[in-house]
């Protein structure tokens, strides 16, 4: 008995750990607790008629002052002309702030695939770390390594990932037609960046030492190129238009609207982290920040005279950068994963801007605009929400596969190619993940450069 524990010791833990860890998000609601408290708007119709009297107070309206002797369910009204036939209702024009709390979250759209992402994910990432972190014994295969857990649950995560972003993509009231027609002509631009990726075109390019791949590894790793980059367009527009308003470009001044100081920073370091991370795997930088070997920068020296260049004399060891490319792709997952909560907070408060802008666009405004943006913002919370946790997942995901050696799999033999089959997994696991920082940063950053230019805006 005590021999069978010892020889399947990592495959009970990895059954204990799962177990428990089902037990724990199920009782908690870790996926309700990650987004409670967040606060939506709703702007109500026929206010005065419907709340006179009852004391509700509006998130949003004109400070009465002290001195004025009219009740406060009374909306004061400003002294208009007699010719002005035109009169504003400033009580239909107030908003109200609500708190989400979980019976709200349960009835939004899309939250059953937003919350069995969420716990199918948080089980694959902690399989992968028990699996790094605790000594593996490879002899007694796959189910004595308990590597069947985490490969498992890896991909049966990622394929939910698709699926939900697959769905998301082809609904209908959820995008434009022409953000689902950029999001096509960018998917077919991602599989022809991973047919050039895949076929070496440009070796000096980018830092991916895939090897001879066969004409069927190489379509399966471009298709999913091209799934990634046409499933992020929309959840990176969305991410970067939710920058724009969190750090206030806008200057608009207003609290209600933009971040505090805290969220600033994670929307920052954010931002940041991606776009460096996405800039290791490309040659120039790569070779800045590696230090060659001794011999080479001697013989590099002396051909060159007595100049000694920058360029793989300063930075770190081969193996020391690697190192630091994954801890960069692992710090940049976990910070999109932290920074869902102020994303789709600002996403929630583009309506309250919107409100703002058309109440001080005219002496009428017609308010029925962003009601309906309030409406359709609330209604769309768990989906906006599924669109912002899914590059964090897919992240943490890809990297966890890329640090398993699958060389256990009788199968994975059939599909390595050239290279021994864990340097495979690995090197394709590390560049779906780049991937998916590398899409996420250009989309962001190119939205950006639009907000800035003014050729797109937030209204």
């Amino acid at each position: 008995m005590l021999e069978l524990l010892g020889t399947y010791r990592n495959l009970i833990l990895q059954a204990l750990l799962s177990l428990f860890l089902i037990l724990i998000l199920s009782f908690i609601r870790i996926p309700i607790i990650f987004l409670y408290g967040l606060c939506t708007y709703i702007q109500p119709e026929n206010l005065g008629q419907n709340n006179a009297g009852s004391g509700v107070r509006a998130a949003i309206r004109r400070p009465s002052s002290v001195d004025d002797p009219k009740p406060n369910g009374e909306v004061r009204r400003r002294n208009r002309s007699k010719d002005n036939k035109s009169e504003f209702d400033e009580s239909n024009a107030q908003i109200f702030r609500i708190k989400l709390d979980e019976d709200h979250l349960r009835s939004r759209m899309y939250f059953k695939e937003y919350n069995n992402l969420f716990v199918l994910s948080f089980l694959a990432v902690s399989c992968f770390l028990l699996h790094n972190y605790f000594p593996v014994d490879d002899s007694h295969g796959v189910l004595g390594n308990g590597l069947i857990f985490p490969v498992v649950l890896g991909f049966i995560a990622l394929c939910k990932v698709f699926v939900a972003l697959a769905k998301i993509s082809i609904e209908g009231s959820a995008s434009k037609k022409s953000e689902k027609r950029l999001s096509l002509i960018f998917g077919a631009l991602g599989f022809v960046f991973g047919i050039i990726i895949c076929a070496g075109v440009f070796p000096k390019g980018f830092d991916f030492q895939l090897g001879s791949v066969d004409a069927f590894c190489c379509i399966l790793i471009s298709s999913s190129m091209a799934c990634i980059a046409g499933f992020l367009y929309m959840p990176a527009g969305r991410s970067a238009r939710s920058f724009w308003v969190g750090t206030d470009q806008i200057r608009s001044n207003l609290s209600i609207i933009s971040c505090g100081w805290f969220g600033r920073m994670i929307l920052y370091a954010n931002y940041i982290v991606s776009v460096f991370t996405s800039l290791l795997w490309i040659h120039p930088l790569a070779e800045i920040l590696v230090k060659r070997s001794q011999d080479a920068g001697t013989s590099s020296s002396s051909s060159n005279g007595s100049h000694i260049g920058l360029v793989g004399n300063v930075g770190m060891s081969s193996i020391d950068f690697a190192k630091f490319r994954v801890l960069c792709l692992l710090v940049s997952g976990l910070l999109q994963a932290i920074a869902v909560r102020p994303n789709l907070q600002m996403f929630l408060n583009e309506a309250v801007l919107s409100w703002y802008q058309r109440l001080h666009g005219s002496k009428t405004p017609d308010l029925d605009f962003s009601r309906a943006k309030m409406f359709l913002h609330n209604h769309f919370l768990c989906l906006v929400a599924l669109q912002f946790l899914a590059p964090s997942v897919l992240v943490l995901l890809f990297l966890g596969l890329s640090q398993i050696d699958l060389s256990s799999f009788a199968v994975s033999q059939l599909v390595c190619g050239s290279l021994p089959c864990s340097d495979f997994v690995r090197q394709v696991g590390l560049l779906m993940s780049w991937w998916v920082v590398f899409v996420w940063s250009g989309f962001a950053s190119a939205s950006l450069v639009f907000y800035r230019r003014g050729v797109l805006y937030v209204s």
